[in-house]
């Protein structure tokens, strides 16, 4: 995906306004998303990560070793749109990180350089930011991880530092050979060698989750999206690719370490990701008024939406985001479907979303402009399927922001106010752990979680 979906709309509670690009939104109903924060929120907890982290003194150790040897050669080059007094400023701070100066003055500097290029992020739509100040911005997190993590930081020194160099992937550009993936990934070991087991309330909470049953829809045979197995690509292009015949593929996800290495459960995702910092949507479904997003760790995440010790009522969805870019290490536990070589892109050009929330959690009727393979790794979807030549009885928004969503409720339809609605035809399914829905480009689809979900998205052309 090109860069990150942004909104105009800015809403967010407790005073931190969140700023969703044209794209992102737009995309939502497309293909893309992401959000951006207008100020960045600074009260992230980090208490579940935090209880035991050790003494780090040989942390600064590991982190200098993938910086450049001197200054001489830690590069610094920007276009002329970045203004001189800036690039002055940076080449400060790059002589700070060379020299043995007190840690207060080099965060200092890096928070000047982080709060200027925070406001060129915020000014105008996302389209227009110049990449250079996105890479101004991961500079800055650069420099305050390394003030951060000078000589022996505190635990939450080392979490402040994990959440920066989140906020730099997701905000920022990539500088020094993607440098800032490399130190989160130093960072998090440390934090997972000394992270305590939960205890045993929590996981009487999350079994309870795993147990309930969820209420399962009847799917009538002759409406039910076709079921295949391990279909040749020969057989999957012809019957269903050519023609943008929707499809469950089964058996193709049997060999993803997602399922037997090490299957993703509550607890694993904790281990592998519970510290680091992700956009999460708070809402039932994007269309509603309510509908806003904000930034959180996925431990936050998990204990706020998914087990609830906090009480919320609210639904909250780590939705259409670039996980496996951000956490590597997810990455490796899930496989590109070998189906997406028949597209025309690259497989650089594939973009891979996850989708991670409670049962209750809604994608409103939308079509998207590529091909989708939809794999369920964790809990069951409703999911229904409209053809894009039914588009006139699906009542599509007016605005352009939302023109490729429907503003029918699909489950609870106002055929007062669409009565088209109820004569157009459609397939649905249930998909379960291990299936695989491709829907077609254009094709309308909604999406209702039946139960504490984890899917990931495959978008291609």
């Amino acid at each position: 995906m090109d860069s990150w979906l942004h909104l105009l709309q800015r809403q967010r509670k407790n005073d931190v306004q969140l700023c969703l690009s044209e794209r992102k939104r737009e995309h939502k109903l497309s293909s893309v998303a992401f959000y951006t924060c207008r100020t960045a929120p600074e009260n992230i907890s980090f208490s579940a990560c935090a209880k035991t982290l050790p003494s780090m003194a040989t942390l600064w150790s590991k982190i200098s070793a993938v910086l450049p040897l001197s200054e001489e050669e830690f590069p610094l080059q920007f276009s002329d749109k970045v203004e001189s007094s800036v690039v002055e400023m940076l080449r400060r701070s790059r002589q700070l990180l060379y020299r043995e100066t007190a840690g207060t003055r080099r965060m200092l500097q890096a928070q000047i350089i982080l709060d200027y290029s925070w406001e060129k992020l915020n000014t105008g739509t996302w389209r227009h930011v110049d990449k250079d100040w996105r890479r101004v911005y991961s500079y800055g997190c650069l420099f305050k991880v390394a003030a951060l993590c000078h000589r022996d930081p505190s635990a939450d020194d080392v979490l402040q530092a994990v959440r920066t160099c989140d906020m730099a992937l997701l905000m920022g550009a990539a500088i020094m050979d993607n440098i800032l993936q490399v130190i989160v990934q130093i960072l998090q070991r440390e934090v997972r060698k000394s992270t305590e087991e939960e205890d045993e309330a929590e996981h009487s909470e999350v079994k309870r989750i795993k147990t309930a049953r969820p209420h399962v829809p009847v799917i009538r045979d002759e409406l039910a999206v076709p079921r295949v197995k391990r279909p040749s690509l020969e057989s999957f292009s012809t019957n269903y690719l050519l023609p943008h015949k929707p499809a469950i593929l089964e058996g193709i996800t049997d060999h993803w370490p997602a399922f037997n290495q090490h299957p993703w459960s509550i607890e694993y995702l904790r281990s592998v990701a519970g510290c680091r910092t992700v956009p999460v949507e708070v809402g039932s479904r994007y269309t509603d008024e309510e509908w806003s997003q904000t930034l959180l760790t996925v431990n936050e995440f998990i204990d706020r939406y998914i087990t609830r010790k906090g009480g919320a009522k609210a639904v909250g969805y780590l939705a259409q985001h670039q996980l496996f870019d951000q956490i590597p290490e997810l990455k490796e536990d899930i496989r590109l479907p070998d189906y997406c070589c028949l597209g025309e892109g690259d497989e650089e050009d594939i973009t891979v979303n996850a989708w991670f929330g409670p049962g209750g959690t809604v994608s409103p009727l939308h079509q998207d402009p590529q091909h989708n393979f939809l794999a369920q790794v964790v809990g069951s979807k409703y999911i229904r399927l409209y053809s894009p030549e039914d588009t006139d009885k699906l009542y599509p928004h007016q605005s352009q922001l939302l023109h490729n969503t429907s503003q029918v409720e699909v489950e609870n339809p106002d055929l007062r106010r669409f009565p088209e609605f109820a004569k157009a035809p459609y397939l649905d399914c249930v998909l379960q752990p291990g299936d695989v829905l491709f829907i077609p480009v254009q094709h309308w689809h909604y999406v209702r979680s039946l139960e504490l979900s984890f899917s990931v998205s495959f978008w291609w052309s």
